[in-house]
């Protein structure tokens, strides 16, 4: 029997034997250990995993499976070594706080949930874990869970088909007094899998409560280390149960990772019509493209990226692949949840190219890139002199343009080595041209507001020292 039988089979088995009972609000945004039993791990191996969960994002943004049958607020997000930011929320009747990785790439919200959760291959083994080491919900102890009904509009936002499967209410004379729940789902996140059902709970933002809030209560995981807050553009995701007309974030840097240091996301549902933010550049969100078995393809943020520049010189690369294609094959998407950017092969090469043409003041560790997957690396080590690389520059339509930071593109690795910090795949066999052709992770944002501006469509950059 294949993982999601048994799963669909497990979830049935427990829901069977236990039944399951106008200013923004500002929530703190950190960068947790990936391994918390290890203090100090290898710099090259914390790359290399770094490198390898960016692919395997990249690949599920790329190839998305379907999913199986009146205030502000602000909130600390916080950076995690394993890649993400996460804020806290609170569910329930009381209320019950959990940790969330924010992402931007999907529009799911889900928790691990009941006494029975199992973490499969989560940080820091490989040997499953429990609520015991991993906060989870308990719906028993809140007063407003309810269960999805399978009849419930909101059970398709869940498996996003109309075509939901309700067996026992298509043949029941009554179909309005139909019980059965809505289907498990089991949703893939790159290398990381996740399974459960659809709940009815409240959200508690503040002294702002928000009843009947879709949300996942996740009975089974494969390394997913927390619960994901989906805020990509789909219906179930926390910008459209809120109605949000802007949420707004400040990552801040990497090396705050796993601290108690935390920047701010913003929810914003109060904002004026075309008002800008003072000192942000703007540029357009796109228009999704719409692919028969890829709906995921919708929930994404797209922006128009026009061309790339390394040292001021303009990098030729297929501008074809640079705006979404009527299969969706092409195009540029803003991910919170990715940590590295990705560039299809065709992009990545040139800029690659320009990068190693340019550098003339350092020889190439390729026994680092070897060892990181990352490319190119260089020895840095020339005594007190300030490392130096030619600028990297995105130009994106309406005119935004931002020269990133050193430290957003180069990192500092083992004994005076810097490596870039974008990836690609292998070519053949990898990651291939379905799908966007570049995905603008975390890493890359570190120390920048972004803005996403709902109601006018549009994503807003500035520089900012986000601590």
């Amino acid at each position: 029997m294949s993982s999601l039988p048994r799963v669909l089979l497990f979830l049935s088995l427990l829901l069977c034997i236990s039944p399951i009972i106008a200013s923004a609000l500002h929530l703190p945004l950190q960068v947790t250990r990936f391994d918390a039993n290890d203090p100090s791990p290898d710099p090259y191996q914390i790359l290399s995993h770094l490198v390898s969960s960016s692919l395997a994002r990249a690949h599920r943004l790329k190839n998305p499976q379907p999913t199986a049958t009146s205030n502000n607020t602000a909130t600390p997000l916080f950076s995690h070594s394993y890649g993400g930011y996460s804020i806290s929320l609170s569910f329930g009747t009381p209320p019950q706080i959990l940790p969330f990785v924010m992402d931007t790439g999907s529009d799911f919200v889900w928790f691990p949930c009941t006494h029975r959760y199992v973490c499969k291959k989560c940080p820091s083994s490989s040997s499953s874990f429990t609520n015991t080491t991993i906060p989870s919900f308990i719906p028993k102890l809140s007063s407003s869970s309810r269960l999805v009904g399978c009849r419930n509009p909101k059970c398709s936002w869940v498996h996003h088909t109309n075509k939901t499967q309700c067996d026992e209410c298509q043949n029941n004379p009554q179909p309005q007094n139909c019980t059965q729940v809505c289907p498990p789902y089991f949703i893939p996140y790159g290398s990381g899998t996740t399974a459960g059902i659809a709940l009815s709970e409240t959200l508690n933002l503040g002294d702002r409560t928000v009843s009947n809030f879709l949300v996942g209560c996740s009975l089974f995981s494969s390394r997913q280390p927390a619960g994901i807050a989906g805020f990509g553009r789909g219906l179930p995701s926390v910008p459209s149960q809120l109605k949000l007309r802007k949420f707004s974030y400040c990552l801040i840097s990497r090396r705050f990772d796993d601290s108690p240091s935390s920047s701010t996301l913003i929810l914003d549902s109060t904002s004026d019509f075309d008002r800008k933010t003072n000192g942000l550049i703007y540029t357009p969100f796109l228009k999704n493209p719409v692919v028969q078995g890829k709906e995921a393809f919708q929930v994404y943020y797209y922006v128009g990226l026009r061309k790339i520049t390394v040292g001021g010189r303009r990098v030729k690369v297929p501008y074809k692949l640079l705006s979404p294609g009527k299969g969706g094959d092409g195009g540029t998407i803003v991910d919170s949840g990715s940590t590295f950017t990705f560039m299809a092969r065709e992009i990545f090469l040139p800029v690659a190219i320009e990068f190693v043409k340019q550098v003339r003041n350092y020889s190439r560790a390729r026994d680092v890139e070897a060892l990181t997957g990352l490319m190119p690396c260089f020895n840095v080590s020339n005594g007190d002199k300030p490392v130096e690389f030619p600028e990297l520059r995105l130009h994106f339509k309406g005119g935004a343009e931002i020269a990133l930071p050193l430290g957003n593109y180069f990192a500092v690795v083992g004994d005076g080595v810097a490596c870039f910090t974008v990836v690609t795949d292998g070519g053949v066999g990898g990651v291939g041209h379905s799908g966007p052709a570049v995905v603008l992770g975390s890493f890359q944002m570190q120390n920048y507001y972004v803005e996403y501006d709902l109601r006018n469509e549009r994503l807003g950059l500035k520089p900012q020292l986000c601590i």
